[in-house]
């Protein structure tokens, strides 16, 4: 990624904010995370990481929600707070 503050919400750390700017999914995964509040310019916490890395549990729009490493690598954002 170009600048320091950005990142794909895979690599961010429990604690962190991040507003998203694009996601790089298609088709119905893409969509369905549209749904469910992914949208560009909303600001996703990262809240639990598995002891491997993968799933990593979300907080997007008031909802709790885990991506797979397949998903959250494909979501690029900006680190809006660092907790």
């Amino acid at each position: 990624m170009a600048g320091t503050n950005m990142m794909t919400l895979f690599e961010g750390r429990k604690g962190d904010f991040i507003k998203i700017l694009n996601l790089t999914l298609e088709g119905t995964m893409r969509r369905r995370l549209l749904d469910l509040g992914f949208v560009p310019g909303a600001i996703v916490e990262v809240i639990r990481k598995s002891p491997l890395g993968d799933p990593i549990a979300f907080r997007v729009c008031s909802t709790s929600i885990a991506l797979r490493k397949e998903e959250s690598i494909n979501i690029e954002g900006e680190l809006v707070n660092n907790g």
